[in-house]
């Protein structure tokens, strides 16, 4: 009898650590799923430039941190090849913060987490720009350069070529040359597109923060607005009395007069 609880014991413990395993595995696999949900990268043989807009809305307190935190992961590419391309901060009663980063399509979610911790993603907007007749341009005019500069060499070889046909070809070459580099560069920024994404991301204050700010702000402005309030009629009252003496004394000696033209008449009657 005590063997068989024996065996029950034993059995029961390594069906629960074949659950606790199981489970850990689960967590595990949850966690990589997390990390990478919602990546979206150009599809092979595409070429698809990527951008995101994203709005936070985070503690006024926080927004200058959380910046400058995205800030250095992207720097030390924490979550892989990324470039900060613009910082912004403001402060004042409604603080606002905003930084553009360009990053490799498996870090963009990972730093939109990081941006939103402790905070709410009020919206997001992502889109995709086209750029295969481009990335096609671009290669025609530099294959057809390369053909062009590749005759030119062979015909400046010939040695029954003309001096000044030689100097003509001479500046065509440098202008081909500089059309081939001029190609390979906006190859590069193409290509620079396609391989990583743009994000940007704007921090605000949320919209309860803003009403009791605006609150303060009332508040605090009660007082000037009464001062300006009570200067203004004493300006008044300044600039009018002048003209309500003058009025009171011409009605005065109107009063005078007609009064005096009555006993007149009175006397005259």
């Amino acid at each position: 009898m005590k063997r068989t609880n024996g065996r029950h014991a034993g059995a029961l413990a390594g069906m629960l650590l074949l659950a606790l395993a199981g489970c850990s595995k689960h967590e595990s696999a949850a966690d990589g799923a997390a990390g990478g949900a919602g990546a979206v990268a150009s599809p092979d043989g595409a070429s698809l430039a990527y951008e995101h807009d994203i709005d936070i809305q985070l503690d006024a307190a926080q927004i200058a941190a959380r910046v400058k935190a995205i800030a250095d992961a992207c720097q030390a590419a924490r979550f892989g090849d990324c470039a900060v391309l613009q910082v912004g901060q403001q402060g004042g009663e409604y603080p606002t913060g905003s930084i553009r980063v360009r990053i490799a399509p498996k870090g963009v979610e990972p730093i939109i987490g990081l941006a939103g911790q402790g905070g709410e993603v009020a919206s997001r907007n992502t889109h995709a720009e086209d750029l295969a007749q481009q990335v096609a341009d671009t290669a025609l005019t530099k294959a057809r350069l390369q053909k062009e500069h590749e005759r030119l060499l062979a015909y400046q070889d010939n040695k029954d070529v003309k001096m000044a046909d030689l100097l003509v070809i001479t500046q065509r070459l440098s202008e081909i040359e500089a059309g081939v580099e001029q190609a390979s560069k906006e190859a590069a920024q193409q290509r620079r597109r396609i391989d990583t994404q743009l994000v940007t991301m704007q921090f605000h204050t949320p919209s309860g923060q803003r009403s009791r700010s605006e609150i303060g702000e009332a508040l605090r402005e009660s007082g000037t607005i009464l001062t300006t309030s009570v200067a203004f009629l004493i300006r008044a009252v300044a600039a009018l009395l002048p003209v309500a003496l003058i009025a009171w004394l011409f009605g005065w000696i109107g009063l005078r007069l007609w009064r005096r033209r009555q006993r007149r008449a009175a006397r005259a009657g």
